[in-house]
């Protein structure tokens, strides 16, 4: 079976703070023959195992990596890549996701309140501008 993963059932999996939760999810991901990921639910993932559940971003990256690299995952890459990068060099998955989505949209600049995400998204050679 194809399936779709809620945020909430690639958490169980990755957190396994519910261990009957955690079996479920675990067996149901297993079992699919494909399982599409969409970037919204990678960018919850992300915030809950932060903020949620305090998980250094190396753990946080190593789940999104093990996602990414299994065969039976289907999502839209460059933008979960682009995501990856800006969290494993520091800043906000999210972030990378939106500067890259911008340009593939025909954005020329990333503009934001947000120094840290403006400065790591320069650094990785994206156009970026900090408002003030």
């Amino acid at each position: 079976m194809k399936i779709t993963a809620d945020t909430n059932v690639l958490v169980r999996a990755a957190a396994r703070d519910d261990l009957r939760q955690a079996i479920a999810a675990e067996h149901a991901l297993r079992k699919a023959e494909a399982i599409a990921i969409p970037i919204a639910a990678f960018c919850e993932f992300v915030w809950v195992m932060r903020q949620g559940f305090k998980r250094p971003t190396a753990e946080i990256a190593q789940s999104l990596r093990s996602l990414l690299d299994s065969a039976k995952v289907i999502t839209n890459r460059p933008v979960a890549e682009a995501g990856l990068s800006a969290l494993e060099a520091g800043g906000d998955f999210a972030d990378g996701v939106i500067a890259y989505e911008g340009a593939w949209l025909g954005a020329e600049q990333f503009i934001s309140f947000d120094k840290q995400a403006v400065n790591l998204l320069r650094a990785q050679g994206h156009k970026a501008r900090l408002l003030t």
